[in-house]
């Protein structure tokens, strides 16, 4: 709800209820803690992403690095940080030590950072690259909005990747496509550097309910920029921290209205 339309239903100044509510997030817990000291149920599957905000003083957003558990939907860890970084990563994983999450696979964009922060702390832990992500890169890397030259291979190997298809199916799908496109050098490269990537690409088929998109993330995204429209940018480092923090236990706190399965 805006400040004006707080402060005219509390029949308060908007500078009060402005000091009012920063003093009501400044009591809140941090989110870690609680995350510490009231949860223990946890599903080790990890959705991991960042949602650049604007803050004052900084020439670019930057970027609130957060976490959720996949099948409880919780938010174990959120974290604002000047850049996005191995240090940035290190410090998320780390938290995550802390609160003693079983951490087995992360889903997650393409980010060497995060793989070597990953190595550091949780080395036994999968990657699972987000497809959608994966597809995303892809369609600019062969300019698809531009030209549709690749737009028959590309269709054929998103389809190829499909969840549908047992492990071996999709192996001999790949293997056709190799062989059907086999004199031409870009697709070859494709070919190649998904063979070497497998085990990133293709983890959620050897770990139960483990997503292969990011796809939970963006729907948090998606009501958290309902939230920041409003707000356009912070002020300071402090308020965003602020503000993000009360953000995450409210979601957390929130009930769900609409939750099928796996959940």
């Amino acid at each position: 709800m805006p400040f004006r339309k707080l402060a005219a239903l509390s029949g308060c100044s908007h500078a009060k209820v402005y000091r009012q509510v920063e003093s009501e997030m400044d009591q809140l817990p941090e989110n870690t803690y609680l995350s510490c000291h009231y949860c223990n149920r946890w599903s080790g599957i990890l959705n991991l992403d960042g949602k650049y905000v604007a803050v004052r003083g900084f020439l670019k957003k930057i970027p609130f690095v957060f976490g959720i558990d996949f099948l409880t939907h919780d938010l174990p860890v959120g974290l604002l940080a000047p850049s996005e970084n191995e240090q940035v990563f290190l410090k998320i994983f780390r938290l995550l030590k802390t609160i003693k999450y079983p951490l087995r696979v992360v889903v997650c964009d393409d980010s060497a950072a995060l793989k070597q922060a990953l190595k550091k702390t949780y080395p036994k832990a999968k990657i699972q690259l987000c497809h959608n992500h994966f597809f995303n890169n892809l369609r600019e890397y062969l300019s698809l909005s531009k030209s549709d030259k690749f737009q028959h291979f590309f269709d054929e190997l998103k389809e190829a990747f499909s969840t549908k298809h047992h492990p071996l199916k999709r192996e001999a799908k790949l293997h056709h496509l190799l062989y059907k496109y086999q004199e031409n050098e870009t697709v070859l490269r494709i070919m190649i550097e998904i063979e070497k990537r497998k085990e990133e690409l293709f983890a959620y088929q050897r770990i139960r309910h483990c997503p292969n998109t990011n796809n939970i993330i963006e729907a948090y995204n998606s009501h958290l920029n309902g939230r920041l429209k409003t707000i356009k940018g912070f002020n300071s480092f402090r308020s965003a921290e602020r503000f993000l923090n009360a953000w995450l236990v409210r979601r957390r706190t929130k009930n769900f209205t609409d939750c099928n399965n796996p959940f």
